[in-house]
């Protein structure tokens, strides 16, 4: 159908290394695994909203010792990309489940949180700003007591990237670091939960894909 875009497809630009979404990949992947080299625990849990084919974190296990030590849900509506991540995560050693589901219902997080780290790559700029703002809110029900997240977003006119800060801090989140490189729109942020968690609401709808 006309204006429906394909998911599986849109990983396509990974095969460019040079591409502003391979070059997001490369920052969100360091985050991750200087979330892991700052976190000496024996287990860390972790959720991927939305994950695609999972590249964020799995690209980073597979290349880790530890990575055994990492119990990681991923939630991914499109099957052929579920499909991708569970290949994928199978060479990694850690223990990785990737649900088939609507990561914008809570209840889909019901077996996966609290979680040490969230991911929200590729999330934040394709839904509604109301979403982001619930999505942003919401969080602490996703989070174990100081959960970290990594979220990106773009910075298209009009750029909402200052908003959601703002909204990470009203959510008892701390900024630990926000990258908007001058030559590409995207910006990948990172936030630590000082407030206290939440019991997660399996019956909230955080967001649509627009």
């Amino acid at each position: 159908m006309a204006g429906i875009k394909d998911w599986h497809d849109w990983h396509q630009p990974y095969a460019d290394p040079e591409s502003p979404l391979s070059q997001r990949l490369r920052l969100v992947q360091r985050h991750v695994a200087a979330w892991l080299d700052e976190h000496p625990e024996p287990t860390l849990t972790v959720v991927s909203a939305c994950a695609g084919q999972g590249r964020d974190l799995l690209g980073v296990l597979a290349g880790r010792a530890d990575a055994g030590r990492v119990r990681a849900t991923l939630i991914e509506f499109d099957p052929r990309n579920a499909a991708v991540a569970r290949e994928l995560a199978a060479g990694t050693g850690a223990d990785v489940t990737v649900v088939c589901g609507d990561a914008g219902a809570t209840a889909a997080y019901a077996d996966a949180v609290p979680a040490d780290l969230v991911l929200l790559a590729g999330v934040l700029g394709n839904i509604s700003d109301d979403d982001v703002r619930g999505t942003v809110t919401a969080l602490p029900q996703l989070c174990a007591p100081n959960a970290t997240v990594v979220w990106t977003r773009t910075r298209r006119a009009p750029d909402l990237t200052p908003a959601i800060r703002s909204w990470f801090a009203e959510a008892g989140f701390a900024e630990r670091a926000f990258h908007a490189p001058d030559d590409v729109l995207f910006s990948v942020g990172v936030h630590r939960l000082t407030a206290p968690p939440r019991r997660l609401d399996p019956s909230l709808r955080l967001f649509r894909f627009t």
